[in-house]
């Protein structure tokens, strides 16, 4: 089995075993909406698929929503390091977490300059009223390269010297911070606050950068089809929306026989607006 296939496996067991994706006595699957009849047998079918238990008990601690993001950063450490083939650097995949905060991207190139803003603000306050939330990131998984050495970039002959070029974010003898490849979204379910904030957050990403936009796609293990075109329908702001199980869900909307269904969910895969989280990394690498 190929590792993209190994890691996608352990991502969808890492769920179950976490009780993230489970199914309670009423047979209702955990990322259904137990209001809706469609949610509640899409997401039934995929649980099952999936390999998923009943469940009595509600997760203790840690949420759903923050499990899946474990998750989502575990399977991208798993795959997209090992992609140097064709995108060769030194990569960090990190979950935010419980440590996030507004400006934890300002860390990071091309996003320092929020640091200067954040200062501001704290010296006057009056200055959050007049900005809003336009410059408040806070991504649930980001990947990071580390800029290169001159070493490394003159390894097989002389590019850089210091005289030009010194101003690049790639220059790790002039740059000390890693560089913001892609940040993703992570989305247990879609509601349409959820689809929002994702579309919000996008946004702030592409208006406040000073360089290269990352690339910015979401995760969902949302299982009705209208609810992910609330996200994935149209351009501009999110890259692609990544089902955590998309083949599942295929299969499922073609059990449920709904041709609204089928309709919508053929317009988003066909419309290249919706893949399998097993493409991730592959589309990272762009």
């Amino acid at each position: 089995m190929a590792l993209l296939s190994e890691a996608r496996k352990a991502f969808h067991n890492q769920l179950v075993e976490s009780g993230a994706l489970s199914i309670n006595g009423s047979g209702v699957a955990s990322i259904a909406d137990g209001s809706q009849k469609t949610s509640r047998a899409l997401s039934k079918s995929i649980a099952e698929d999936l390999g998923a238990t009943v469940l009595e008990d509600k997760l203790v601690g840690q949420s759903a929503g923050s499990l899946f993001e474990i998750a989502v950063r575990d399977f991208l450490f798993a795959t997209f390091p090992s992609l140097s083939t064709i995108r060769p650097g030194k990569w960090e995949i990190t979950n935010v977490g419980g440590s996030r905060a507004a400006y934890h991207i300002a860390q990071y190139e091309p996003y320092t300059h929020l640091d200067d803003l954040a200062r501001a603000i704290e010296v006057d306050p009056t200055l959050r009223a007049v900005l809003g939330n336009s410059y408040e990131i806070s991504p649930d998984v980001m990947i990071l390269r580390e800029p290169a050495s001159d070493e490394e970039i003159n390894a097989d002959s002389l590019l850089v010297d210091e005289t030009s070029g010194l101003m690049s974010v790639m220059r790790g003898d002039y740059n000390e911070r890693s560089i913001v490849h892609g940040i993703v979204s992570c989305k247990w379910t879609l509601r349409s606050d959820r689809a929002q904030n994702a579309r919000s957050e996008a946004l702030n990403m592409i208006r406040n950068r000073k360089g290269r936009t990352p690339h910015i796609v979401v995760v969902t293990a949302e299982p009705t089809p209208s609810r992910l075109s609330s996200l994935a329908l149209g351009t501009g702001d999110v890259d692609t929306v990544y089902h955590f199980a998309l083949p599942e869900l295929a299969r499922a909307i073609h059990e449920l026989d709904n041709d609204e269904a089928e309709a919508m969910f053929d317009t988003l895969v066909n419309g290249k607006r919706l893949r399998d989280i097993s493409d991730l990394p592959l589309d990272l690498a762009v």
